[in-house]
């Protein structure tokens, strides 16, 4: 993997570069505040449009990804199988995000986290764009509307692999490295059409459907950053080596 100045944030709560309420922690989680937030492209493919309004209740989206490392417990403490690819040396480095799990594995992870601590889950399209989009509505990337220096290679593909989840600079709400690097899965079917009679209150996506939603580059493509707005879906079953998945949750309700 080759990179133009790299940068590996080192967890801090007294970082500059992200919000002083983010929990920097492998297993830190991000405030996302509610709000009306504008969803799709003018311009992109036909599953990202019309443009729509649609309103996101606040919830938390984990800084990063799940880790090599963090699954790697799940599998210790569960006897899960392991993912594809597992054991490869460009895929294990510990702060690398897990890749090579389906998404029945990710809703396995979801469980298990939530079995030992709050309850946690793959975020719906709508909250994982919302999420990724920060405070810079209409921009193409979670950043701005340019690939940023810090991405490897200039965001130019494929690579030996994933980078690991610490590098770079966190967007608005101080998630690192999303939209790029790996998929992340979404719980939520996807729908060519679905833009088209979406709800405006929290879409959660279709009743039923083929294939799971996803979001975000991945290394193994000609361009490693995709757009805010970009979709892409894949069969549950598949485990792909460049799919991977973060977790969201419900903010605490006040006492």
């Amino acid at each position: 993997m080759v990179a133009n100045s790299p940068r590996h944030h080192r967890p801090s709560h007294n970082s500059s570069t992200a919000p002083t309420d983010c929990n920097l922690t492998p297993g830190g989680f991000a405030p996302i505040p509610s709000g009306w937030i504008v969803i799709g492209s003018a311009n992109g493919q036909a599953d990202e449009q019309p443009l729509h309004h649609v309103w996101i209740d606040a919830f938390e989206m984990a800084v990063f990804p799940v880790t090599h490392e963090a699954y790697g417990a799940f599998l210790v403490a569960t006897g899960h199988p392991h993912p594809r690819g597992w054991g490869a040396p460009a895929l294990s480095h510990p702060e690398q995000p897990v890749v090579g799990v389906s998404w029945h594995d990710a809703v396995a992870y979801c469980n298990w986290r939530s079995a030992n601590g709050r309850p946690a889950q793959l975020p719906t399209e709508a909250q994982w764009e919302r999420a990724a989009r920060g405070r810079r509505h209409g921009r193409r990337y979670p950043w701005g509307d340019t690939i940023p220096e810090w991405v490897p290679n200039g965001g130019r593909g494929p690579l030996d692999g994933p980078w690991p989840v610490t590098l770079g600079e966190p967007n608005d709400f101080g998630l690192f490295g999303i939209a790029a690097n790996i998929h992340e899965w979404c719980t939520n079917w996807h729908a060519v059409d679905f833009y088209e009679r979406s709800p405006a209150l929290n879409p959660s996506g279709p009743v039923s459907g083929v294939r799971r939603a996803s979001r975000g580059g991945a290394w193994r493509h000609a361009i490693t950053v995709s757009p805010v707005a970009s979709r892409s879906k894949l069969d549950p079953t598949y485990r792909y080596t460049d799919f991977g998945f973060r977790l969201a949750r419900s903010t605490p309700r006040s006492p």
